[in-house]
This record gives C-alpha cells, structure tokens and sequence, in this order.
C-alpha cells in the first residue's frame, strides 16, 4: 500500500463578531488549521491535522511549505502501512538509516518546532488510513478502548467575575459535569483571577469540577499564591500557570502547590513530557497530537502518564481531526481520564465535519467510523483554503 500523494491545505476559518471571545491571546477572529490529505495508490485517504499555533489562529503557510517541500519527498513510493518508520524518516531527515541502525533518536532539527508540528498532521493521516484499509476505527487499531465512556469537559470560561457563573452555566445546562475557565494576565491581577474563580464555584456549586488555565502567563510567585487561595474551591487543576520553557518554574510550582498542575500543549515529542517528569513537574499530560508529533507519539506520550501513575487529558483545541484524535488517545490509554471539547466559534470542530458530540451523563462515548471518523467537507474546505 504505498503513498501516491501528500497534500497540505491551510484552512483559515474567521468568525463572525458574535462568536468571538477575547483571552489573553487578544480578540479571537479566526480558527485556523492545515489540513493534510495522503492518497495511496490504492485510492485510500487519510486526513491529518497540523496546528500553527497553539491558540485558535495561527499562519499555515510555513507548515504547508515543510510538508510539501520536505516532508512529502521522503515518503511518496514508502509503504503507507509502515507508520513508525515513516515518523523516523521524518524525525531524523538524511540521518534515518544510521538512527534506524543505532536505535537512537537523530533529530534532522532538534526536538522542538514547527517540523514536529508538520510531522503530527502526516502521522495522523497516516493512522487514518491504517484503520480504513481495515475497515475499522484507530481506536479499534489500537486495541479498542479501556473503558465505556471519557468524562468530557467544557473549555471556555473568558467572562468577568459578574457573568461567568451564567457562562459557565449554559455548559452545565448543555450537559457537561466539568468546565475549564481561563485565568491570569487576562485578568491583570491575580486577586481578579481568584475573585473570578470564586464566583464560578459559588455559581455552580460543589458538584461541578472546575479546571483553571492559565497560558502559562503567570510567574511563579503569582502561581504559588494562586494555587494556595484557590486550594479551598477543590479546583481539579491548574493548567499551565508558568511558560512551558519555564521547567524548573513549573516543578517550584507543583511542589508547593495543593491543586494538581497540567501541562503539555505547548510541548514537542516524548522528550519534552520526559524532562517534565524527570522534573516532577506535572500531575496531569496534555499532549496537542498535531502538535506533539501525531497519535505515534501521543501514545508514548499515554504510556508514560501511566508509567508514572499520571492523568492523561489530551488538548484538542483544534479541527474535528484533532478533537477525534484526542478522544482516540484517550480510550485508548488506561490513564486517559478527560477529553476537552472546545466552546466559542470553533467551527473547525462543529461545521468542518460531521462529528458525534453528544453527552451521556456528561461523558462522551468512543468515536466511531472508519480511521478517525473525520471526513472534511469539500466545499467547507474548499471555500476556507488560503494560498499558501
């Protein structure tokens, strides 16, 4: 079964006034994403996503360069079955044999980057048409799932102290038992961001978990002291509440704080998650899998959160592809515990493709259809492509 073409599409999606939130990533106008389409020979396709950016909107062009120019030539003609070796080829560039020889990894361009988010949208086209070609889900490739259902939990939270109970709240109403709200430098203080927090959990009671994310835009004294405050409201975590560069930051963190501290969407391979373990930074992964390096590298990321008795929850803030990933990855592994579903616009999630978002006793069930069962619609795509 070999690969007859590799294609990349950035899909830039903007969004209506009414449907755009302000963060501390500004005024959200946009969701963008690069769409990766392999063919084989056979006439299989896959569909892979590749992320610019971590937040919504982000420029495709330069990922679309790397796939077109430099990651598609070392794969057409290549067995499209022979995923791991494919994502070797694209790690190590003109260094592959002697990595494959070794057993070493060789990286053409370190570890980190916009190559590895590149590689992320081929490797899950690839997986896509891996299960197609079995006519089965990536899920059921995978070994099928480790459970019956994965608590969902709704990721917006942007409105003031005042109305973000009533924000919240509409989740809650949608049936969802858990939300994520962000907190830090959009706030300005942190007493605003503990006051906001307050009044969510005083809105929704004690029944409800609540998630706090912070962008990694707080320093460390702000996040010691955030964390303590907020220790009584029985927050399920913090998320990124320094720079993800910040390693030794983030372990100060976690080791002072009373509240489980996440961390991940912002990180590239294996690597980066073993140096936050080694550090003892995290309680809770959050690999981006169109960012981290594709479901490949998700699932070493899984088996490491279960390795060290860590919580898995996948970021999937992104297109369907993403979001089906994400949910895959964390049926698959025994220490997925939550999948994030994306609120505001997020078109590329509910208008780009079909998919089942329905809630059951706030939990989503296992995906379904063949690969991931994500299929774009071409004219949604066709008239969001941008030159590139």
């Amino acid at each position: 079964m070999k690969i007859r073409s590799i294609e990349a599409a950035w899909v830039h999606c903007p969004l209506e006034a009414a449907r755009q939130h302000v963060s501390d990533f500004g005024r959200i106008t946009a969701f963008d994403m690069v769409l990766v389409t392999i063919t084989t020979e056979e006439g299989l396709v896959g569909y892979g996503e590749a992320k610019p950016a971590v937040g919504s909107a982000g420029n495709g062009a330069a990922l679309c360069a790397i796939i077109r120019n430099e990651l598609a030539p070392l794969l057409i003609g290549q067995n499209a079955n022979h995923i791991a070796r494919a994502w070797q080829r694209m790690y190590n560039g003109t260094r592959a044999m002697h990595a494959e020889r070794s057993g070493r990894a060789m990286p053409v361009l370190g570890r980190r980057g916009i190559h590895v988010a590149a590689m992320s949208g081929v490797d899950l086209a690839l997986w896509d048409i891996a299960a197609k070609a079995r006519q089965c889900s990536v899920l059921e490739l995978l070994g099928g799932p480790c459970r019956d259902t994965v608590t969902a939990y709704a990721s917006g939270g942007w409105a003031p102290a005042d109305s973000i109970g009533s924000e919240l709240g509409r989740y809650i109403q949608a049936g969802f038992r858990a939300v994520k709200m962000r907190i830090g430098v959009m706030d300005g203080q942190i007493d605003a961001s503990l006051e906001r927090v307050r009044a969510a959990r005083q809105a929704l009671g004690a029944d409800v978990q609540i998630m706090c994310d912070a962008h990694g835009t707080m320093n460390v004294a702000q996040s010691k002291r955030f964390c303590t405050e907020a220790a009584p409201l029985g927050l399920r975590f913090v998320e990124e509440p320094v720079a993800s560069d910040d390693r030794a930051g983030l372990a100060e963190v976690r080791a002072a704080s009373p509240l489980p501290i996440a961390a991940g969407e912002s990180e590239f391979t294996a690597f980066d998650f073993a140096e936050l373990l080694e550090r003892r930074a995290i309680d809770v992964l959050q690999p981006d899998l169109a960012i981290a390096g594709g479901m490949s590298e998700g699932l070493r990321i899984a088996a490491m959160a279960y390795a060290h008795r860590l919580e898995l929850a996948p970021h999937s803030w992104g297109s369907a592809i993403t979001f089906q990933a994400a949910r895959t990855l964390a049926f698959a592994s025994p220490a997925g515990v939550l999948v994030e579903v994306p609120m505001g616009g997020a078109p590329l999630l509910r208008e780009m493709a079909d998919v089942d978002l329905s809630l059951h006793e706030g939990a989503l069930l296992p995906p379904q259809g063949p690969g991931f069962g994500v299929v774009p619609d071409p004219d949604f795509v066709r008239r969001h492509t941008r030159e590139a």
